[in-house]
């Protein structure tokens, strides 16, 4: 049928008005689904993704314990003890439990350890039966600090048989020519160094020179998270530290030292914070047969905890020896 063109015209018109229509429709559907979709993300990410960024970026820093004991000989009384009991780890039976629960526990250890070594109870040269590492063994010693006046008492020989006897009983050492030690715990690289600045000089042994304990130290900052430095120093039988063993501090942790451990005295010293590092001047005896004084007789075990490569507590874990040799734990050692 054939319509009028104003009809043809009209019908045009409308066809072209609902195209339109629709299309605008289209338009606005896509514009309110986009400013939806743009909405919920403004509404939501942000916030979601700030969560996820900040349990990203915080790392959850591990806890990790060192404990470091005063000086240890397995010599002189002692060995004689151990000998007298018949049992190589006589001297940390009551302690061993305790330095097994550090992540590191370090020793100074003042007497070579070796074959054949003759038992006596007096005399100042120094040794103990390569058999008393047990004791070591038992109580999870990890590293022995090597730099003293006594670990040369016979000879590089004895040195080296005290390195050896140590490497086959999966004990670290620090304080010998090969140093720095590096020993990495949880992800966390320990690097420790030990100097004598007592004497004589031994072979095989490190002893104090300003230029080498910068250099030692500043590579050791390099290379590691947390760099712990043992000294031997001081003046016996005094409980504050002399100017010497400050400068000797000052100049350890001027290179990069972190922790400072200190021994000799034979009674436990004062500490002290230099530049943000902490210095123990001594922790007094551990393992000793020095049996004529109370004070000879007292200790502590130094408990430096980390947060990562930060040391964020000191705790201190008092000892009193009895029998010539055996530490025991006290709460009050003036009152043992």
């Amino acid at each position: 049928m054939n319509l009028p063109v104003k009809f043809n015209v009209i019908i045009a018109h409308m066809k072209k008005s609902l195209i339109i229509s629709l299309f605008a429709v289209f338009i606005a559907f896509s514009l309110f689904l986009g400013l939806s979709l743009l909405d919920s993300e403004e509404t939501i990410s942000p916030q979601d993704n700030l969560e996820v960024e900040e349990v990203l970026s915080v790392e959850e820093k591990p806890l990790i314990t060192l404990m470091a004991t005063g000086d240890v000989i397995l010599a002189r009384t002692v060995n004689t003890r151990i000998h007298k009991y018949g049992d190589f780890t006589w001297p940390f039976i009551h302690v061993k439990d305790t330095l097994k629960s550090a992540d590191i526990t370090l020793i100074n250890l003042e007497s070579p350890l070796i074959e054949n070594c003759p038992l006596t109870n007096e005399g100042f040269v120094f040794c103990g039966d390569a058999r008393n590492v047990e004791g070591l063994v038992v109580s999870g010693v990890d590293i022995a600090n090597l730099a003293n006046n006594h670990l040369g008492n016979y000879g590089l020989e004895g040195v080296r048989e005290t390195k050896k006897v140590l490497e086959e009983n999966g004990i670290l050492y620090s304080g010998s020519y090969e140093q720095p030690l590096y020993h990495e715990v949880s992800g966390v690289k320990f690097a420790f160094l030990g100097y004598d600045d007592i004497g004589p000089r031994a072979e095989g042994v490190a002893f104090v020179d300003e230029d080498l304990i910068t250099s030692q130290i500043s590579e050791a900052s390099a290379k590691a998270d947390v760099v712990v430095v043992s000294f031997h120093w001081g003046i016996e039988y005094v409980s504050e530290p002399n100017q010497r063993q400050k400068d000797l501090a000052y100049l350890a942790v001027d290179a990069g030292a972190d922790l400072i451990v200190g021994n000799h005295p034979h009674w436990e010293q004062s500490d002290e914070f230099y530049k943000g590092a902490y210095i123990k001047y001594s922790h007094g005896n551990f393992i000793f047969d020095q049996m004529w004084s109370e004070e000879t007789k007292k200790g502590v075990i130094g408990v430096y905890t980390f947060e990562g490569s930060k040391l964020v507590d000191i705790e201190f874990i008092p000892i009193y020896i009895r029998d010539y040799g055996q530490p025991i734990i006290v709460d009050d050692p003036d009152s043992s």
